[in-house]
């Protein structure tokens, strides 16, 4: 079958590959790929992967649509179901399993990260780790949602619940995550803020009724704060990491919070201990999102309350071009690989 197979790192070292059609263990199923979706942790398997526990060669991808291939006996799944990945294996046994927090799972893998992963005709995989999806939605929208919107509704309505009226700022809103936590806090029915640049972007987004704010202005915390009457708003979402970090609690009121999926500058920029302290603010962790929590974002994706954006879609055959596109400084929205 044909996959995206990283076997070195570097922008040279994930090409389309012929590899064998993996063979189901007990208690997996194979499933057929339509539509996968590329994230900024593939870029960072692609160049360095530090920190991750992996061994190449190994196929890449994270998310993804597809339809049953072959499902073992006693299965929920019959062949020709659609599914949609989620993409975890996780035990099931430990304490954060049996408490419906799988992300937290103390043996969990992730696919493209810890395991061969989406961006192939073929995966293999446990039945745990399905859930349905109908035959009507869009395929490649659906492929964008297990990682990036999964990461923004944990952020958005898991780990400091947005409340209707709440006020929340979004940085670098142009990324899938930050673009996500967008539409799902208006969804919350939040009061939106967001920062980018690029001309292109900032009008899109202000078309879409978002306030928008040009970072290249300068710093994004006094145009939030003009906004908001002086006081800051209520939640901050950021996976940018060290150049925004300073801005970010700026921006926060009396006892607001930022939450953080990500550090794509940096991951060690100054705590400013002082005004969280005095100011009595809080910082919560936060990556992708329980099975429950995705069977609750597939509803609402389902529903046509969100629509993921899609920046463009690359064939299986140039699935190598589609991580390159990751790093445009033009792209908007989610890069998806048309599978089947």
């Amino acid at each position: 079958m044909r996959a995206l197979l990283l076997t070195a790192r570097g922008s040279q070292g994930a090409a389309l590959s012929d590899v064998p059609r993996p063979v189901p263990a007990q208690g997996q199923v194979l499933v057929r790929m339509l539509a996968a979706s590329v994230n900024r942790v593939d870029l960072y398997m692609r160049d360095n992967g530090a920190g991750i526990t992996h061994s190449l060669p190994q196929i890449m991808g994270i998310d993804g649509v597809g339809e049953v291939a072959e499902a073992p006996e006693g299965s929920r799944f019959t062949p020709g179901d659609r599914v949609i990945l989620y993409p975890y294996e996780f035990c099931g046994k430990c304490r954060y399993c049996l408490e419906g927090d799988q992300p937290l799972c103390t043996s969990a893998k992730i696919f493209g990260e810890h395991r061969d992963g989406t961006i192939a005709d073929y995966i293999a995989v446990p039945e745990t780790a399905l859930l349905p999806i109908s035959d009507s939605v869009d395929v490649e929208a659906a492929a964008t949602i297990g990682v990036a919107y999964l990461t923004a509704w944990r952020m958005v309505f898991g780990k400091v619940p947005l409340a209707p009226g709440a006020t929340v700022l979004v940085q670098g809103a142009g990324g899938g995550v930050s673009y996500a936590a967008a539409q799902l806090a208006r969804v919350a029915g939040a009061r939106v803020i967001l920062t980018t640049t690029g001309a292109a972007k900032l009008v899109h987004f202000r078309d879409q009724g978002f306030e928008v704010i040009d970072y290249a202005d300068g710093p994004s915390s006094k145009s939030v704060l003009a906004l908001t009457g002086g006081e800051g708003v209520d939640l901050v979402v950021d996976n940018v990491g060290a150049a925004t970090w300073d801005q970010s609690l700026r921006s926060l009121r009396r006892g607001g919070a930022i939450v953080t999926c990500g550090a794509t500058t940096g991951s060690a920029p100054s705590a400013d201990l002082q005004r969280m302290f005095i100011r009595q603010l809080s910082v919560h962790g936060s990556t992708m999102g329980s099975v429950g929590e995705f069977r609750q974002l597939i509803a609402t994706f389902e529903s046509g309350a969100i629509r993921p954006p899609i920046d463009s879609v690359y064939p299986l055959e140039r699935a190598a071009e589609a991580l390159d596109r990751l790093s445009a400084p033009d792209r908007l929205g989610k890069v998806v690989i048309q599978i089947a």
